[in-house]
Protein backbone atom coordinates (compact mmCIF):
# COMPACT_ATOMS: atom_id res chain seq x y z
CA UNK A 1 0.00 0.00 0.00
CA UNK A 2 1.29 3.68 -0.76
CA UNK A 3 2.44 5.52 2.51
CA UNK A 4 1.46 8.87 0.72
CA UNK A 5 -1.71 9.32 -1.91
CA UNK A 6 -1.43 12.37 -4.44
CA UNK A 7 -4.05 14.40 -4.17
CA UNK A 8 -5.47 17.49 -4.87
CA UNK A 9 -6.68 18.69 -1.24
CA UNK A 10 -6.41 17.83 2.39
CA UNK A 11 -9.82 16.88 2.32
CA UNK A 12 -8.93 14.07 -0.55
CA UNK A 13 -6.05 13.14 1.49
CA UNK A 14 -7.94 12.34 4.48
CA UNK A 15 -10.56 10.08 2.24
CA UNK A 16 -8.22 8.33 0.80
CA UNK A 17 -6.81 7.49 4.34
CA UNK A 18 -10.89 6.51 5.05
CA UNK A 19 -11.38 4.08 2.39
CA UNK A 20 -7.81 2.50 3.38
CA UNK A 21 -8.53 2.25 7.24
CA UNK A 22 -12.11 0.49 6.11
CA UNK A 23 -10.62 -2.11 3.55
CA UNK A 24 -8.45 -3.30 6.58
CA UNK A 25 -10.80 -3.52 8.81
CA UNK A 26 -12.54 -5.73 5.95
CA UNK A 27 -9.32 -7.23 5.46
CA UNK A 28 -9.06 -7.77 9.21
CA UNK A 29 -12.73 -9.39 9.89
CA UNK A 30 -12.51 -11.59 6.78
CA UNK A 31 -9.11 -12.96 7.88
CA UNK A 32 -10.47 -14.17 11.12
CA UNK A 33 -13.08 -15.75 9.78
CA UNK A 34 -11.46 -17.99 7.26
CA UNK A 35 -8.83 -18.84 10.00
CA UNK A 36 -11.96 -19.66 12.60
CA UNK A 37 -13.25 -21.95 9.31
CA UNK A 38 -9.68 -23.56 8.60
CA UNK A 39 -9.52 -24.18 12.29
CA UNK A 40 -12.59 -25.98 12.51
CA UNK A 41 -12.04 -28.11 9.25
CA UNK A 42 -9.01 -29.00 10.95
CA UNK A 43 -10.94 -29.88 14.32
CA UNK A 44 -13.54 -31.95 12.63
CA UNK A 45 -15.85 -29.66 14.62
CA UNK A 46 -18.01 -26.65 14.04
CA UNK A 47 -17.64 -26.22 10.06
CA UNK A 48 -21.10 -25.64 9.79
CA UNK A 49 -21.09 -22.74 12.17
CA UNK A 50 -18.10 -20.75 10.78
CA UNK A 51 -19.31 -21.33 7.53
CA UNK A 52 -22.70 -20.13 8.10
CA UNK A 53 -20.13 -16.91 9.93
CA UNK A 54 -18.31 -16.23 7.49
CA UNK A 55 -21.20 -16.11 4.65
CA UNK A 56 -23.62 -14.33 6.84
CA UNK A 57 -20.64 -11.52 7.04
CA UNK A 58 -20.20 -11.85 3.56
CA UNK A 59 -23.21 -11.12 2.85
CA UNK A 60 -23.80 -8.36 5.08
CA UNK A 61 -20.45 -6.35 4.93
CA UNK A 62 -18.26 -7.28 2.07
CA UNK A 63 -21.07 -7.58 -0.92
CA UNK A 64 -23.38 -4.41 -0.10
CA UNK A 65 -19.38 -2.69 -0.09
CA UNK A 66 -18.79 -4.04 -3.43
CA UNK A 67 -22.06 -2.75 -4.32
CA UNK A 68 -21.53 0.44 -2.90
CA UNK A 69 -18.19 1.18 -5.06
CA UNK A 70 -19.98 -0.10 -8.22
CA UNK A 71 -22.55 2.84 -7.59
CA UNK A 72 -20.46 5.58 -5.99
CA UNK A 73 -17.17 4.97 -6.50
CA UNK A 74 -15.90 2.96 -10.22
CA UNK A 75 -18.41 5.24 -12.03
CA UNK A 76 -15.77 8.36 -11.45
CA UNK A 77 -13.07 5.74 -11.88
CA UNK A 78 -13.96 4.78 -15.46
CA UNK A 79 -14.64 8.14 -16.28
CA UNK A 80 -10.75 8.92 -16.27
CA UNK A 81 -9.36 7.32 -19.45
CA UNK A 82 -6.07 5.71 -17.22
CA UNK A 83 -8.02 4.08 -15.37
CA UNK A 84 -10.87 2.86 -16.81
CA UNK A 85 -9.39 -0.93 -17.69
CA UNK A 86 -8.51 -1.45 -14.28
CA UNK A 87 -12.05 -0.48 -13.03
CA UNK A 88 -13.39 -2.89 -15.56
CA UNK A 89 -11.03 -5.86 -14.35
CA UNK A 90 -12.11 -4.74 -10.72
CA UNK A 91 -15.63 -4.53 -11.78
CA UNK A 92 -14.84 -8.96 -12.97
CA UNK A 93 -13.32 -9.29 -9.58
CA UNK A 94 -16.84 -8.31 -8.12
CA UNK A 95 -18.29 -11.04 -10.08
CA UNK A 96 -15.87 -13.45 -8.68
CA UNK A 97 -16.52 -12.83 -5.48
CA UNK A 98 -19.74 -12.67 -5.46
CA UNK A 99 -19.19 -16.30 -7.36
CA UNK A 100 -16.93 -17.50 -4.50
CA UNK A 101 -19.31 -16.32 -1.68
CA UNK A 102 -21.95 -18.63 -3.67
CA UNK A 103 -19.60 -21.53 -3.81
CA UNK A 104 -18.95 -21.14 -0.10
CA UNK A 105 -22.67 -21.08 0.81
CA UNK A 106 -23.39 -24.23 -1.43
CA UNK A 107 -20.11 -26.29 -0.63
CA UNK A 108 -20.88 -29.79 0.53
CA UNK A 109 -18.15 -30.56 2.68
CA UNK A 110 -15.10 -28.82 5.13
CA UNK A 111 -12.39 -29.00 1.80
CA UNK A 112 -14.66 -27.36 -0.61
CA UNK A 113 -15.69 -24.68 2.09
CA UNK A 114 -11.92 -24.16 3.09
CA UNK A 115 -10.66 -23.99 -0.26
CA UNK A 116 -13.57 -21.40 -1.50
CA UNK A 117 -13.03 -19.34 1.99
CA UNK A 118 -9.01 -18.98 1.35
CA UNK A 119 -9.95 -18.33 -2.67
CA UNK A 120 -12.00 -15.53 -1.34
CA UNK A 121 -9.28 -13.98 0.89
CA UNK A 122 -6.71 -14.06 -1.74
CA UNK A 123 -8.82 -12.26 -4.07
CA UNK A 124 -10.55 -9.57 -1.64
CA UNK A 125 -6.71 -8.87 -0.55
CA UNK A 126 -5.77 -8.43 -4.22
CA UNK A 127 -8.29 -6.14 -5.34
CA UNK A 128 -7.88 -3.98 -1.80
CA UNK A 129 -3.94 -3.38 -3.25
CA UNK A 130 -5.56 -2.62 -6.07
CA UNK A 131 -7.66 -0.08 -4.87
CA UNK A 132 -5.26 1.43 -2.17
CA UNK A 133 -2.64 1.87 -4.33
CA UNK A 134 -3.90 2.45 -8.20
CA UNK A 135 -7.45 3.51 -8.05
CA UNK A 136 -7.53 5.95 -5.10
CA UNK A 137 -4.52 7.59 -6.06
CA UNK A 138 -5.84 7.97 -9.74
CA UNK A 139 -8.93 9.74 -8.46
CA UNK A 140 -7.32 11.74 -5.62
CA UNK A 141 -5.41 13.28 -8.27
CA UNK A 142 -8.11 13.70 -10.60
CA UNK A 143 -9.48 17.01 -11.62
CA UNK A 144 -12.93 17.27 -10.93
CA UNK A 145 -13.17 14.44 -8.87
CA UNK A 146 -14.26 15.10 -4.65
CA UNK A 147 -12.98 11.96 -2.68
CA UNK A 148 -15.13 13.18 0.36
CA UNK A 149 -18.36 13.24 -1.85
CA UNK A 150 -17.62 9.76 -3.79
CA UNK A 151 -17.35 8.66 0.18
CA UNK A 152 -20.04 10.45 1.75
CA UNK A 153 -22.39 8.63 -1.11
CA UNK A 154 -20.66 5.42 -0.79
CA UNK A 155 -21.76 5.51 3.08
CA UNK A 156 -25.39 6.33 1.87
CA UNK A 157 -25.45 3.37 -0.52
CA UNK A 158 -24.06 0.76 2.60
CA UNK A 159 -26.32 2.72 5.01
CA UNK A 160 -29.17 1.64 2.83
CA UNK A 161 -28.30 -2.31 2.87
CA UNK A 162 -26.88 -2.09 6.72
CA UNK A 163 -29.86 -2.86 8.84
CA UNK A 164 -30.97 -5.76 6.45
CA UNK A 165 -27.37 -7.23 6.49
CA UNK A 166 -26.91 -6.96 10.39
CA UNK A 167 -30.02 -8.93 10.74
CA UNK A 168 -28.93 -11.13 8.76
CA UNK A 169 -25.18 -11.95 10.42
CA UNK A 170 -27.46 -11.80 14.06
CA UNK A 171 -29.05 -14.47 12.73
CA UNK A 172 -26.07 -16.58 11.59
CA UNK A 173 -24.69 -18.93 13.80
CA UNK A 174 -21.59 -17.81 15.78
CA UNK A 175 -18.26 -20.13 15.17
CA UNK A 176 -17.36 -22.31 17.93
CA UNK A 177 -18.25 -22.18 21.58
CA UNK A 178 -20.17 -19.75 23.08
CA UNK A 179 -22.19 -20.30 26.37
CA UNK A 180 -20.66 -18.95 29.57
CA UNK A 181 -19.40 -21.87 30.98
CA UNK A 182 -15.70 -20.65 30.85
CA UNK A 183 -14.66 -23.37 28.27
CA UNK A 184 -13.27 -22.05 24.70
CA UNK A 185 -12.67 -23.80 21.18
CA UNK A 186 -10.82 -26.97 20.96
CA UNK A 187 -8.02 -26.45 18.69
CA UNK A 188 -7.39 -22.94 19.13
CA UNK A 189 -8.26 -19.70 18.11
CA UNK A 190 -7.18 -17.92 14.51
CA UNK A 191 -3.83 -16.39 14.27
CA UNK A 192 -3.61 -12.94 13.18
CA UNK A 193 0.35 -12.44 12.22
CA UNK A 194 0.32 -8.34 12.18
CA UNK A 195 3.72 -8.09 11.86
CA UNK A 196 2.89 -9.23 7.87
CA UNK A 197 0.68 -6.55 8.22
CA UNK A 198 1.60 -2.93 6.04
CA UNK A 199 1.96 -0.15 9.48
CA UNK A 200 -0.37 2.07 8.28
CA UNK A 201 -3.06 -0.17 8.55
CA UNK A 202 -2.34 -2.57 11.32
CA UNK A 203 -4.52 -0.97 13.80
CA UNK A 204 -7.57 -1.02 11.39
CA UNK A 205 -6.79 -5.01 10.40
CA UNK A 206 -6.64 -5.84 13.71
CA UNK A 207 -10.07 -4.17 15.33
CA UNK A 208 -11.57 -5.29 12.40
CA UNK A 209 -10.21 -8.87 13.05
CA UNK A 210 -11.83 -8.44 16.97
CA UNK A 211 -14.87 -7.77 15.39
CA UNK A 212 -15.19 -11.21 13.98
CA UNK A 213 -14.34 -12.69 17.16
CA UNK A 214 -18.23 -14.15 19.34
CA UNK A 215 -18.34 -14.15 22.56
CA UNK A 216 -16.26 -16.90 24.15
CA UNK A 217 -13.97 -16.69 21.13
CA UNK A 218 -10.76 -15.53 20.90
CA UNK A 219 -7.44 -14.55 18.48
CA UNK A 220 -3.90 -15.20 18.70
CA UNK A 221 -2.31 -12.10 17.71
CA UNK A 222 1.61 -12.00 16.92
CA UNK A 223 2.54 -8.38 17.18
CA UNK A 224 6.25 -7.33 16.10
CA UNK A 225 6.70 -5.55 19.74
CA UNK A 226 4.80 -5.36 22.99
CA UNK A 227 1.41 -3.97 21.75
CA UNK A 228 0.97 -1.79 24.65
CA UNK A 229 -0.64 1.57 22.59
CA UNK A 230 -2.77 -1.18 20.44
CA UNK A 231 -3.96 -2.56 23.84
CA UNK A 232 -4.79 0.58 25.39
CA UNK A 233 -6.94 1.65 21.81
CA UNK A 234 -8.49 -1.51 22.23
CA UNK A 235 -9.74 -1.00 25.55
CA UNK A 236 -10.87 2.34 25.00
CA UNK A 237 -12.43 1.21 21.96
CA UNK A 238 -14.38 -2.09 23.82
CA UNK A 239 -14.22 -1.17 27.36
CA UNK A 240 -13.69 -4.64 29.27
CA UNK A 241 -14.58 -6.68 26.92
CA UNK A 242 -11.70 -8.86 25.75
CA UNK A 243 -9.60 -10.69 28.46
CA UNK A 244 -5.77 -10.10 27.89
CA UNK A 245 -3.10 -13.20 28.20
CA UNK A 246 0.70 -13.45 26.89
CA UNK A 247 1.38 -16.56 25.18
CA UNK A 248 5.21 -15.52 24.42
CA UNK A 249 6.80 -12.40 24.91
CA UNK A 250 9.94 -11.58 22.49
CA UNK A 251 12.61 -10.79 21.45
CA UNK A 252 11.25 -11.74 17.82
CA UNK A 253 7.59 -11.90 18.76
CA UNK A 254 5.09 -11.58 20.81
CA UNK A 255 1.93 -13.32 21.31
CA UNK A 256 -1.03 -12.45 22.97
CA UNK A 257 -4.35 -13.85 23.14
CA UNK A 258 -7.31 -11.99 23.33
CA UNK A 259 -10.85 -13.83 24.27
CA UNK A 260 -13.89 -11.94 24.29
CA UNK A 261 -16.02 -12.05 27.48
CA UNK A 262 -19.31 -13.67 27.54
CA UNK A 263 -21.13 -10.85 29.77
Amino acid sequence: MNDVAISSTAADAAAVQAIEQHHAELAGALSARVSALQLAARGGDGVDAARADLVGWCESDLLPHAAAEESALYPAGLAIAPARILVEAMLAEHVVLASLVADLRTATDAVRAVGAARALQVLFDSHLAKENDQLLPALAGAPGVSLPDLLSAMHAELAGAADHGHEQEAEAAPAGHNCSCGEHDGPGYPELDARMVPHAIRHATIFGALDAVHPGGGLVLVAPHDPLPLLAQIEQRQPSVFEVSYLERGPEAWRLQLVRRTA
